[in-house]
């Protein structure tokens, strides 16, 4: 029995599912459910793999999402083992998606079984969302598969994410909210020249100093009781033509904001095109903006308690609620009115080389899973 969450682990991580592909972990998966009783129905959305399993009747609805896609692993040489070849070091499983998240993905398909084995009778339904576009760009995944649950008049009531929430142990960190994530782009168009005669030309770079680095160094907010303060960070600066001697006609500039809710985005570029406005005139600036997703935030309430007391029951521990760290695709799936929260493993080693997960937290793991649907469902 407990062997069940390591073993699946490692059938998963057996499997390359390099974003987009999936690899066949969603068939494993979906195998799984479908002999536990779900409906189990695929999606694909142009290469990208997605599955919507539902067992159950009636309200509330309890989904476990999560991705089966994982981030590129790297320089091969650098790994202990091969990144897609499970393998017990010590402690410790490593491989390319230990951690983020088909560790998580395990216990809530062993967790889901074991549950419906012991509560047959239970109150409304679970289901299982499942992508393999989390760590690419995120649209043919998750977003396509909220959009065919609102037509077809599915509504989620409460979602349990698997992302790699914990901190130092498991279970240690709930993740409860995201900032949001803004990306935006900025062309400062000049005119070339020689640089021996800068009065016949317009250098974009110097236009732009002054006005990036006012935007580098604003307070946007200090945050609020419940999100850490809006941050504003350039990514990348593109600009010359390598010659030492020409004067760029030309200057690329992609930045991001991850704003809280004291902020909308269109707050946010509002703010940031009025800014350019009041520089050098000789400048033309264009814009372009993507949202990739709002601020979220889960208050307390029947989700929050059962995962809260599920984390207690089972490593005793009191969990600090977060709404730190980077997007998730929990930003598709809060817009629809459900409760969300992400709980996973320790996310020390996500997106590295000799990603790993601490083998003693698997079981325990799915264990909480198992907690949070009793105390939601029966």
């Amino acid at each position: 029995m407990t062997e069940e969450v390591f073993d699946l682990t490692c059938d998963l991580i057996n499997r390359s599912s390099e974003t987009p592909n999936d690899g066949g972990c969603q068939q494993l998966i979906a195998q799984r459910l479908t002999t536990a009783g779900f409906n189990v129905n695929h999606l694909p959305f142009g290469p990208v793999c997605n599955m919507w399993a539902k067992v159950g009747e009636g309200e509330p609805l309890v989904v476990f999402a999560g991705h089966t896609d994982v981030v590129p692993p790297g320089p091969l040489a650098h790994w202990r083992s091969p990144p897609f070849q499970a393998t017990v070091v010590g402690q410790y499983l490593y491989g390319r998606g230990a951690a983020d998240m088909k560790s998580s993905l395990a216990a809530m398909t062993v967790a889901t079984e074991r549950f419906l084995l012991g509560h047959p009778d239970h109150i409304g339904s679970i289901g299982f969302l499942i992508t393999s576009d989390e760590e690419g760009d995120a649209t043919d995944g998750t977003a396509k598969v909220i959009d065919h649950l609102n037509q077809q008049g599915t509504r989620i009531d409460m979602c349990i994410v698997g992302e790699p929430s914990s901190d130092k142990k498991l279970g240690d960190v709930v993740r409860v909210g995201r900032r949001g994530s803004l990306n935006g782009r900025m062309r400062f168009v000049g005119e070339q020249g020689h640089v021996a005669y800068p009065d016949l030309a317009c250098n974009p770079i110097h236009a732009a100093i002054t006005a990036l680095s006012q935007l580098v160094t604003k307070i946007w907010d200090t945050g609020n009781a419940y999100f850490p303060p809006t941050t504003f960070q350039i990514s990348n600066l593109n600009a010359g033509t390598g010659a030492a001697n020409v004067i760029p006609g030309e200057l690329d500039v992609r930045f991001n904001f991850r704003f809280n809710t004291e902020h909308s985005a269109e707050d946010l570029q509002a703010a940031v095109e009025n800014h350019l406005l009041n520089h050098d005139r000789r400048i033309e600036v264009i814009f372009d903006w993507q949202l990739s997703g709002q601020p979220f935030l889960t208050k307390k309430g029947r989700l929050l308690d059962a995962v809260q007391t599920a984390i207690r029951s089972v490593a005793s521990l009191d969990p600090e609620l977060s709404t730190s760290g980077g997007t998730s695709d929990g930003r598709f799936i809060a817009p629809t009115g459900a409760e969300v929260v992400e709980l996973g493993p320790v996310n020390e080693s996500i997106h590295k080389i000799n990603e790993c997960v601490r083998i003693s937290e698997l079981e325990p793991l799915a264990k909480m899973y198992q907690n949070i649907l009793f105390r939601l469902l029966c």
